[in-house]
């Protein structure tokens, strides 16, 4: 079992296959997780396709199964892994980041309240909220 963290949450993955540098999944396992699907033009999210280099594609595409860290990465992205290759997270590029940043819009999570509720940010847009945060280190 993998754990996998994106911009869409957490999703765990037992077809999921961590091979060194390289996190396979099957086509719509990376779909559900990612939003990118295969297509025969490349992977695809929004409306966007990325096209592959010859040589590059067949390190990322392998049948319908997808490298979801060789992508982020030839997408410019940050890709974290535990140690043991069973907690992956693929991260937002600076640059998306920053353009975050510049429109002052916090991006959207959900916590649950302390009787279980899932509440999202996005619930509260147009009403001043108060977050509060704490850390150990």
């Amino acid at each position: 079992m993998i754990t996998l963290v994106t911009d869409r949450g957490e999703v765990e993955l037992a077809g999921a296959e961590a091979a060194g540098e390289a996190l396979w999944l099957r086509a719509e396992d990376a779909e559900a997780a990612t939003g990118w699907t295969l297509k025969a033009e490349g992977p695809c999210r929004d409306g966007v396709c990325v096209p592959l280099p010859p040589g590059r594609a067949e390190a990322i595409v392998r049948g319908e199964r997808l490298d979801v860290a060789g992508l982020w990465r030839h997408l410019g992205k940050p890709v974290a892994r535990s140690t043991r290759g069973d907690v992956w997270v693929l991260g937002e590029a600076a640059r998306e980041r920053g353009a975050a940043l510049r429109s002052l819009q916090a991006p959207d999570f959900a916590l649950p309240d302390p009787a279980g509720r899932l509440h999202r940010l996005s619930d509260h847009r147009g009403k001043k909220v108060l977050l509060v945060t704490w850390a150990s280190w």
